[in-house]
């Protein structure tokens, strides 16, 4: 008896465990590359007789380039296909960057949202969701330690 490929993309994204592995030494923080997370999906695509094919297309919006990824994930079976797609846009200029390096880079983001969508792996607490833009936050009022004398002075 064969799974149908949404279940088992199910069973795959209750499976699947894509651990934080790099680090932003600028910013502090954590991240999963796509690298990261196609090492922890391959034995899971195997296990359950799929593959993932990942294809790239640059699309101009508004005279913006963006790369546009897919993520498909294929029934080895029957060939069903199910996909998720995410955008990146190319920076204009990128300091110490050629213009391979920035199509690339916008590449690996927009790949790495496709994977996200498709296997359901949530990234709520990486840098895009903590980063303060360069904006401090609002400095938080000391608290007064307060004394038996202190109470007796307020009532």
């Amino acid at each position: 008896m064969s799974n149908s490929l949404r279940q088992k993309l199910c069973n795959i994204q209750t499976q699947l465990k894509a651990p934080k592995g790099q680090t932003n030494a600028f910013g502090g923080y954590r991240y999963r590359s796509a690298e990261d997370i196609l090492e922890a999906l391959k034995p899971l695509l195997r296990e359950y007789g799929c593959s993932l094919i990942i294809q790239d297309e640059i699309v101009d919006i508004s005279n913006r380039v963006y790369v546009k990824a897919t993520a498909n994930i294929v029934d080895n079976d029957t060939d069903a296909v199910l996909n998720a797609s995410a955008f990146a846009r190319e920076a204009e200029v990128k300091k110490g960057m050629d213009d391979a390096q920035i199509t690339g880079s916008a590449s690996s983001y927009a790949r790495k949202y496709a994977l996200n969508g498709l296997f359901c792996i949530d990234d709520t607490k990486d840098a895009d969701a903590t980063n303060t833009h360069g904006k401090v936050a609002p400095r938080t009022a000391k608290a007064k330690t307060v004394t038996s004398n202190d109470f007796n002075d307020i009532f």
